[in-house]
């Protein structure tokens, strides 16, 4: 359930500097540097690189972000490939995984996910005559 509005707190805390590095083709690295509510660099948190890019699918494209384990904008690009091969195997043992939940779920005759008893229709799949 989710909590009301007045409950979940919006002050934005642990900033970031973003920069962001492309090759306008295969992907982009964005590097978030720690810095305090003052603009200064945090010293006391890591520099945090993250991997974007798109994969080409019969389904269409499909956008790919991961973390890239790394102390340096030169070690994020080398990482870069290793690193999003990995998060691509990851999604898709996830969605085969979906696949084969949602293939193995059992359905019932008669029962949906929708009670029409609740909305004054008629209860189950049975045909009432007039």
């Amino acid at each position: 359930m989710t909590p009301p509005l007045s409950q979940i707190d919006l002050r934005m805390s642990h900033l970031y500097r973003e920069e962001t590095f492309t090759d306008r083709r295969v992907g982009s690295i964005r590097r978030l540097v720690p810095i305090s509510s003052d603009g200064t660099d945090d010293k006391t948190r890591a520099v945090v690189f993250e991997g974007q890019t798109t994969i080409l699918t019969q389904g269409g494209s499909l956008p790919l972000s991961f973390e890239i384990d790394a102390r340096t904008l030169s070690e994020a690009f080398e990482k870069f490939a290793g690193t999003a091969q990995t998060a691509l195997e990851s999604m898709l043992k996830e969605l085969d995984e979906l696949r084969r939940e949602r293939a193995s779920s059992i359905i019932v005759p008669g029962q949906s996910g929708l009670d029409l008893g609740q909305l004054g229709g008629p209860r189950g799949g049975t045909i009432r005559k007039p």
